[in-house]
C-alpha cells in the first residue's frame, strides 16, 4: 500500500513516515464511509516533532458525520462541541474561574499556537462505528508516541482514562507523564472534574493559552 506524504505532515517526522505505507485512496473506496476528510487524516502531524509542548492522546475520531477533522477531541466550528469536548472546557472553567469562552469545538489553536500534539491512536473510523479501524492505525501510532517520546525529552504526555494510560509503555521518560480520567459523561464526575489536570500541565510546561 502506497500513498505519497507530500505536504501531509511535517518533514521531522520523516523518520517515521518512512517506514509506512499507506494507501488512503484504497481505504476511502471499500464502500464505507469514513472521518475525517481524507486530505485530514495525518493534520497532527503537521506540527514540528521538536517543537512539541503537549501530547494528548485519545481513541479514535469522532464517528459522526462532519465532526473529525484530525485532531483528537476536535470538532469543526460548524458541529455541536461532543460531550467529551464540552468537559473538557467546563473543566477548563472550574480550573480558571471562567477566564476562557469556549464556542466552538475546533482546537486548531491549541496545536499551531500552542503546540499540541493532538493525537487519535485510530487516525480513521468508519461512521458510527467506533474503533473500527484500529487495526490499520494502532501500530503506527504506537511507533508514532515512541519516535516523540525519543525526539523530544521536554514534551509531557497526557494520558486520559485507561486507553491513554496503556500507551505509557511508549513513552521513554515517565516522569513527563500525566494521568487523569477521561472527560467522557460516564467518567468525568468520577475524578476528571475538579482534578486539577490542566494546571499540573502547566506546572511542567508553563503558561499555556488554553483559548480555542
Amino acid at each position: 500500500m502506497l500513498i505519497t506524504f507530500v505536504k501531509m505532515h511535517h518533514p521531522s517526522w520523516n523518520p517515521l513516515f518512512e517506514q509506512y505505507e499507506f494507501d488512503l485512496e484504497q481505504l476511502y473506496t471499500d464502500n464505507c464511509e469514513r472521518y475525517p476528510p481524507k486530505e485530514c487524516v495525518f493534520n497532527a502531524f503537521k506540527i514540528d516533532v521538536k517543537e512539541i509542548k503537549i501530547c494528548l492522546i485519545a481513541q479514535d475520531p469522532f464517528h459522526n458525520p462532519g465532526e473529525a477533522m484530525g485532531l483528537c477531541f476536535s470538532v469543526s466550528k460548524e458541529c455541536k462541541i461532543p460531550p467529551s469536548l464540552q468537559n473538557i472546557f467546563k473543566e477548563l472553567q472550574i480550573e480558571y474561574d471562567n477566564k476562557f469562552t469556549f464556542t466552538h469545538g475546533d482546537l486548531t489553536n491549541w496545536m499551531t499556537r500552542e503546540k499540541m500534539f493532538l493525537l487519535n491512536a485510530s487516525l480513521t473510523v468508519k461512521r458510527n462505528q467506533p474503533a473500527s479501524d484500529m487495526g490499520v492505525w494502532m501500530e503506527f501510532t504506537n511507533d508514532a508516541i515512541n519516535f516523540l517520546s525519543e525526539n523530544n525529552e521536554n514534551c509531557v504526555f497526557v494520558l486520559l482514562g485507561n486507553f491513554a494510560k496503556n500507551k505509557k509503555k511508549f513513552i521513554k521518560k515517565t516522569s513527563r507523564v500525566i494521568e487523569g480520567v477521561h472527560p467522557s459523561p460516564l467518567s468525568a464526575r468520577n475524578g476528571f472534574f475538579n482534578s486539577g489536570i490542566f494546571k499540573k500541565i502547566e506546572e511542567k510546561v508553563g503558561k499555556i493559552n488554553w483559548q480555542n
